[in-house]
């Protein structure tokens, strides 16, 4: 087989055979370019080989697994009723504090109780003047000429002849520095 150049197949393919298949595949690379390989599912009669091929090798590490976890497994054998009480108490303990000092836990209930009862106290007071607020309007709308001498008398300092009003004087004026720095 020649070609044009009158060089036979066998020619080009020179000494190593290496050389020219990596000269046409990176010639194909660049006309080509790079495809995805295309993997190939197994058969389930190739999984199932595999598998039983690797069984022993699997039971060994097995073996290894537990010759080396066994002494650490019977220590907490013996020990789990310890441990059952240990996480017993822990859960105790950490359930009373959260009933003690939680979000709505004992102490912030006797804190809102104690603050319940001193608004309900409040309340109450304010009713009472409230109420007594009410009776006064009501006594001054009705045409009633004692009522209304009485509020003339301690608003108004009004007094019938003959008698003397006594008023108190104003408490004392408090002098600060700035109240005698803006006099000077």
């Amino acid at each position: 087989m020649t070609t044009e150049g009158g060089e036979t197949f066998t020619g080009k393919l020179g000494e190593n055979p290496r050389d020219f298949f990596g000269r046409c595949d990176r010639a194909m690379r660049l006309r080509i370019g790079h495809f995805r390989k295309i993997r190939a599912l197994p058969k389930p009669e190739d999984r199932l080989r595999t598998l039983v091929e690797r069984a022993p090798q699997a039971e060994a590490w097995a073996d290894r697994t537990m010759a080396k976890l066994r002494p650490t497994m019977m220590l907490l054998y013996g020990l789990r009723r310890r441990l059952a009480t240990a996480a017993v108490a822990v859960l105790t303990v950490w359930l009373f504090v959260h009933v003690m000092f939680g979000d709505n836990g004992m102490v912030i209930y006797r804190q809102k109780k104690t603050e319940y009862q001193t608004l309900q106290k409040e309340i109450g007071g304010l009713q009472k003047e409230n109420d007594r607020y009410t009776q006064q309007v009501k006594a001054l709308q009705a045409p009633d000429p004692n009522t209304i001498e009485k509020e003339a008398r301690e608003q108004l300092h009004y007094a019938r002849p003959g008698e003397v009003v006594y008023v108190a004087p104003p408490a004392p004026h408090v002098a600060t520095r700035d109240t005698n720095a803006a006099q000077k």
